[in-house]
This record gives C-alpha cells, sequence and structure tokens, in this order.
C-alpha cells in the first residue's frame, strides 16, 4: 500500500501522515546507504578540491564552482539528515529510530567537519579581492547578502583547529541534550481524572470548555513536570553554559547576540521590540485579562482559564476536510497563486496529521532541502485553533517552496521573516472567517480567540524572550536551582499577564516544556517579530491592495537573498522605525477595543 494513501483515521475524518519516500524508501533501504556514502566522497573531494585555494580562486574568478559544490553537498546531506528527523518525529520514543537519527547525526557531522574550513577560509579572503570578484561576475553577486552575513561572523571565529572541536562534541553536547529533552517529553504520561494522557493530549485540555477538566489538566501538568523538574533544571544549566562557554570563545558581547547575527537583524531591532512589547503590556495583554474575568464573572482567572473558551465561544469541532477547504479558500480570497503553491500538501502526503503516542508535540513545517518539498507536522484536534494552526505551518511551506529556486544557500530565511508567510496565512484564515461570520456572538468569538492568539503570539513571546535572558544572565554566576528557574518564571509572568491571572501551585513549573528554551536559545522573539510585521503589512494591504499580492510574492521567493530592511522596502516598512512596531502593537489593541464595545449581554459564565 502506497504510504500516502495510508491515512490516521478518528473523529476529524481521514488524517493524513507522512509519505517519507519521496526523501528515502526506508531507513534501511539501499538508496540512503548509497547518498550517506556518497556524501562522504564528496565532502572529502571537496576538501581536496578547495581547502587553502578560495583567495587564488577569488582573484581568478572560479570562486562560484566552489560555491556551487557546496550546494550540492548541502542538498545530499540535507535530504540524509530531514529523512532521519522526520522518521524520528512520528515516534521519538521508539529506539530503533531514536538510535537511526543518532547515528545518522554522528555521520553527518563526521563528514561536515572535512567541509567546515569553507565559510571559515571566504571570511579571510581581502574584501577588496571579494568585492572585485563579485562586481565582475553576476552570478556570485547573487550571493552578496549571505556574503555580508559570513563577514558580521568574521569577528567571532575561532582558529580552525577549535572549530573542528566545537563541532565534532556538539554532537555530545547541545545535541545529545536536546535529544534527552525530546524523548523525555514524550515519553511522559499524565494522570488526568484516572485516564493516562501524553503531554499534547494534556495541554489541550486547558483550552477545554469544562473548567474541571482544565483543572484537572493543569494539576496533572503540574504533578508530572514537577516530578521531573530535577531533569529538565539540569538540561537548562548544561545547555545555558554551553552557550555561555561558546560565548565567551567567540566574544559575543550579549547573550542574544549570536541569535540575533542567525537572524539577520540589528540588536536594536530587537531591543526596540521588546520595549515596544513590554510598553503596552497594560494596554493589551492586562487590560484583556481582565476582562476576560469580568466576562466570566470572576475578580481574577485562575491560571487553567487563561486560554479557556469563553462562555459565548463556538466549540464546534471541525473535520479535516472542512478545516482544509476554510484554509485554501482564505488562501484564494487572497491570490488564486497562494492557494495553487498551497495545494499539493493536501494530496501528496506531505502533512501529518493525527496526534499519537511518541510523537513529537507541537507542530512545525520541516522545508528538507530545495530538490524535495517541505513536510508539515501538526497535533490536530479539530478545534478552531488547530485551523490557525494548519494556516501557520502551512505558510512556512508555501514560503519554503517558493523559495526553494533560490537554492540551498539562499533559500534559508532569517527567523525574524521566516515567521512573515506562517502568520500572514493565519490573518487571511481569520479574516476569511470574520467575514463570513454575521451573527454577533459568533463575531465576538472569533475575535476573541485571535487577539488570545495575537497576546500568545506577542506578549507571551516577549516574555519568554525576557525570561531566558534572566535565565541565561543569571546562569553566568553559577548554577541555577529549580527554585530560581521557577522564581525567574514567575517573576516574568506577573509581569507580561498583570493581576488578573492567578499564578496557582504548580505553574511555576510551566516553563519546562517550552521546547524553544532547549532547541533555538531566544528563537522566540521571531513570533512577536513576525506577528507585528504582518500586522503592519496587513495595514498596508487594507489600504491599498492592488499590486500587493505581487509585491508579496516577490517577499516570499527572495528567501535570504535579501535584508530584511530591503525585502520591506516595496511596502513602506522599516523595522527601525519605532512606529513600525506602534502599527503592529495597534492593531491588537484596536481588535481589543472592538472586544469591549461588542462584548454580548449575558457573557459572564454561571
Amino acid at each position: 500500500m502506497n504510504a500516502a494513501a495510508q491515512k490516521g483515521h478518528n473523529q476529524f475524518g481521514d488524517l493524513p501522515v507522512w509519505d517519507l519516500s519521496d526523501l528515502y524508501p526506508g531507513k534501511d533501504s539501499a538508496e540512503f546507504k548509497a547518498d550517506l556514502e556518497q556524501a562522504r566522497r564528496l565532502a572529502a573531494k571537496f576538501e581536496a578540491d578547495f581547502k587553502g585555494k578560495l583567495a587564488d580562486m577569488t582573484r581568478a574568478g572560479t570562486l562560484l564552482s566552489a560555491i556551487r559544490d557546496s550546494e550540492a553537498l548541502g542538498d545530499l546531506t540535507g535530504r540524509i539528515g530531514s529523512y532521519a528527523f522526520l522518521q524520528y518525529a512520528q515516534k521519538s520514543t521508539d529506539p530503533d529510530r531514536a538510535k537511526f537519527m543518532g547515528d545518522t547525526n554522528e555521520a553527518l557531522t563526521a563528514l561536515s567537519t572535512k567541509v567546515l574550513f569553507f565559510e571559515l577560509e571566504l571570511n579571510r579572503i581581502p574584501d577588496a579581492d571579494l568585492d572585485a570578484a563579485i562586481d565582475r561576475d553576476p552570478e556570485l553577486a547573487r550571493y552578496k547578502t549571505w556574503f555580508a552575513d559570513l563577514r558580521k561572523a568574521k569577528p567571532y571565529q575561532l582558529d580552525d583547529k577549535l572549530e573542528e572541536l566545537f563541532h565534532d562534541k556538539s554532537v555530545t553536547a547541545f545535541s545529545a541534550w536536546n535529544r534527552l529533552y525530546d524523548e523525555t517529553l514524550s515519553s511522559l504520561e499524565l494522570d488526568v481524572d484516572g485516564e493516562t494522557l501524553n503531554l499534547e493530549s494534556t495541554l489541550h485540555l486547558l483550552s477545554e470548555r469544562d473548567q474541571a477538566k482544565r483543572e484537572a489538566a493543569f494539576k496533572a501538568l503540574a504533578k508530572t513536570l514537577g516530578a521531573n523538574s530535577r531533569l529538565f533544571t539540569h538540561i537548562t544549566n548544561v545547555l545555558a553554559k554551553d552557550k555561555e562557554i561558546s560565548d565567551r570563545w567567540r566574544g559575543y558581547e550579549d547573550i542574544a547576540d549570536s541569535r540575533h547575527m542567525a537572524n539577520s537583524v540589528e540588536r536594536e531591532v530587537v531591543d526596540a521590540l521588546q520595549s515596544a512589547v513590554q510598553d503596552a503590556y497594560p494596554r493589551l495583554s492586562h487590560r484583556y485579562y481582565k476582562m476576560k474575568a469580568r466576562w466570566f464573572g470572576k475578580d481574577r482567572l485562575n491560571a487553567w482559564d487563561r486560554n479557556a473558551p469563553l462562555p459565548t465561544s463556538d466549540e464546534r469541532v471541525w473535520d479535516w476536510t472542512t478545516a482544509v477547504s476554510t484554509v485554501l479558500d482564505a488562501y484564494g480570497r487572497f491570490s488564486p497563486d497562494l492557494a495553487e503553491v498551497a495545494r499539493p500538501f493536501f494530496n501528496s502526503g506531505w502533512i501529518d496529521a493525527p496526534t499519537g503516542n511518541g510523537k513529537l508535540s507541537g507542530a512545525f513545517a520541516h522545508p528538507t532541502v530545495p530538490s524535495a518539498h517541505p513536510y508539515l507536522m501538526l497535533n490536530y484536534m479539530g478545534r478552531t485553533r488547530d485551523i490557525m494552526t494548519l494556516a501557520h505551518e502551512l505558510g512556512h511551506g508555501v514560503h519554503q517552496r517558493l523559495a526553494a529556486a533560490q537554492g540551498p544557500i539562499l533559500a534559508n530565511t532569517p527567523l525574524t521573516l521566516a515567521e512573515t508567510a506562517s502568520v500572514f496565512g493565519e490573518m487571511l484564515t481569520f479574516r476569511s472567517l470574520l467575514d463570513k461570520t454575521t451573527d454577533p456572538t459568533q463575531r465576538f468569538a472569533l475575535l476573541s480567540s485571535k487577539v488570545e492568539d495575537m497576546l500568545n503570539t506577542v506578549v507571551r513571546q516577549i516574555a519568554f524572550y525576557t525570561f531566558e535572558r534572566k535565565v541565561h544572565t543569571a546562569r553566568r554566576q553559577g548554577e541555577l536551582r529549580t527554585e530560581e528557574i521557577n522564581a525567574l518564571w514567575l517573576e516574568v509572568q506577573a509581569e507580561s499577564l498583570g493581576d488578573s491571572i492567578i499564578a496557582n501551585e504548580g505553574y511555576e513549573v510551566f516553563w519546562t516544556y517550552i521546547p524553544h528554551f532547549i532547541h533555538s536559545p531566544f528563537y522566540v522573539y521571531a513570533y512577536a517579530f513576525g506577528d507585528c510585521l504582518v500586522n503592519s503589512l496587513y495595514a498596508q494591504y487594507e489600504k491599498a491592495s492592488e499590486g500587493f499580492a505581487e509585491r508579496y510574492f516577490e517577499l516570499l521567493k527572495a528567501g535570504g537573498s535579501k535584508h530584511h530592511s530591503e525585502l520591506l522596502a516595496p511596502f513602506g516598512l522599516d523595522a527601525k522605525d519605532p512606529k513600525f512596531w506602534s502599527l503592529g502593537l495597534s492593531m491588537i489593541e484596536g481588535l481589543i477595543d472592538e472586544l469591549e464595545a461588542t462584548a454580548p449581554k449575558g457573557t459572564a459564565a454561571n
């Protein structure tokens, strides 16, 4: 039976599962083994052909051949690594899948050591020689932004042998701790009123209508996460120290500078975003949660009520077919071309939607490599929020498909702009649903749901970023106890959520299940950046839609070939301008204004 035809069937209909055969027929297949061996040969050849020769090649006008060989090798190793990770993501508790991924990662790390010299040596080429080569060759000039980003990293490069040591030890350093964390989360079993659930299903209950179920889920999370907090604390301490060592050796001034550099964004831009959102806490989250408490007939909300559906909310369960048509219709209303780029995801085995024991929690879009296609992972539970998650991850997938033509190096979009298409896809879907809703109660429910999503994307993620900064700063003074990390978490949560949310007993350990803290330190501000950016973009679209879709497509197709300032200029936007962030935040404030003005009578719960 073809893998693409296999379905995960439940009350939501036939949910699609991945067909990974587009990458390889299986982990023991001859094709996989042959490609891994070919990657080893190409890495050795790349080192023999180019190591120590890049400066001469630049002056001779032949540097482009090395870049193209690097991209070919990157596409091959990316395919290998993507397959190993994706089969693991489907069932991370399977020891055979875990071993396969671990062995594959070790093999890829070993062969990639041979090509580690490439970017280091590129940065030793005199600027005048490289600039002259770029001026002579239009094809080489395509990589100008990439060269500029490499140059920014030049002051933080180490001796080649030290770089090799850092690279080789990654397998037993952060990669190993990441894997331990993922497998621990995936294997958690939570007792919720006598029923054993996995983490994803328990977190889902926090948005249940039934207050008793929400409270039971909260207490189960608090108990199980608390029981494992010693391990999570140790992992956090080790990884924070690992990062501090790397930053110290490289000479980074600020604990988040390496992330900013990877994102191709200036520190002052992120600082301006953080300050703008923190200044807006009273007008956004504090105000909204005070209103929500009033709608529930309470002075304050328990922590398990923060994401509770409003008493007037629409509790429909959306089957998969309806979810798909809803998102594709929304995409198509904006641009038929956008819907066409999205359509193959739904009939080609590119989405894995069912929940399952051992499956990684949350959702993601994995770009794989330009010669293949992205894969989307969901844990679909039939809620309106799940439709928004589908719209979000599909936006990533569309972006990744459109940028693929840039090639393995330039297709990679900095994280700040990588959230643009995903959040824009959510906005399109929300606006489409809102336009079709005439009932005031249902419109109010949709608006409140969108506001909550925006608060979770902007306020919550900036609070996460602030928390990370506090943890990494404190770790530099010595190892942190669980109680100390808990205290930092509660401090930041109180600041961001306001007085209307109670930090119930057990909430202090809820930092432990946020995977971004482990996988990608300081990644989280990219969500807030993306949401505010999309709010500003959408405001421009509403003002003048003529030609907007064409400019938007050009932004997505550019991938990482241009700096964010260059990509936003056609829309009249500049992230360095304080008004940019004000415009994005004012859209959230406007929705809260509308909610306050249109709250239906009898909103309070019994």
